[in-house]
């Protein structure tokens, strides 16, 4: 009887890299617009993100069958751009008590389901990250587009993308009487720096 070779065994899945997000290297940042008697005032607030975390692991060297999680504390969200500093304490004060109501609903939060990833040059990759947001406790999936470099040691990645307040059962900011209104969408924009996340000696 020929003699029989043995099974081969299973090839090792692809080792994964983890990079985690440098807080104070990154920006995520939102815009909102202004409408109503003051919107030609230019009363559009910029609102900053100042605690965030998350993770990009990436299985080999392909981003497509990444994984991305984010999350940002509520209360860490402060208004900046030119409005006048009355105005600009009460949309915070506004913001946080009567739109986000951060102190029932403290983290906004991002996870991801699915991603495509489109190359566009050496270790550089167009990348279309559906999952799931949530915010002000209701979840709803959206998508987001982000360009993404990756390196061993290393990854970026920038975009923007918008939202609808509504989705989320949130009123939009109307403050002086109703004279300055901000509209329904947001716009996100970000900057994410994440170095390697070196595993621990065991």
């Amino acid at each position: 009887m020929a003699n029989q070779e043995p099974a081969s065994a299973a090839a090792p899945a692809s080792a994964s890299t983890r990079y985690a997000i440098d807080t104070r290297a990154s920006r995520l940042q939102v815009r909102a617009f202004a409408s109503g008697l003051l919107s030609a005032l230019g009363h559009s607030p910029t609102i900053s993100a100042g605690e965030f975390s998350g993770e990009l692991t990436v299985p080999g060297r392909d981003p497509a069958a990444g994984t991305l999680s984010l999350r940002v504390n509520a209360a860490s969200l402060t208004v900046g751009g030119d409005i006048k500093e009355k105005d600009r304490d009460e949309i915070a004060r506004t913001m946080h008590a009567d739109v986000l109501e951060s102190s029932t609903y403290p983290e906004i939060t991002f996870s991801s389901k699915r991603v495509t990833a489109e190359q566009t040059g050496e270790n550089q990759y167009r990348v279309k990250v559906s999952g799931t947001m949530e915010l002000h406790g209701v979840s709803r999936d959206e998508e987001i587009v982000a360009y993404l470099t990756l390196s061993g040691e290393q990854a970026r990645a920038y975009g923007e993308f918008s939202l609808l307040q509504s989705n989320y059962a949130i009123r939009p900011i109307s403050i002086a009487g109703g004279a300055l209104k901000l509209k329904d969408e947001l716009k996100f924009s970000f900057d994410l720096s994440m170095p390697r996340v070196t595993a621990a000696a065991s």
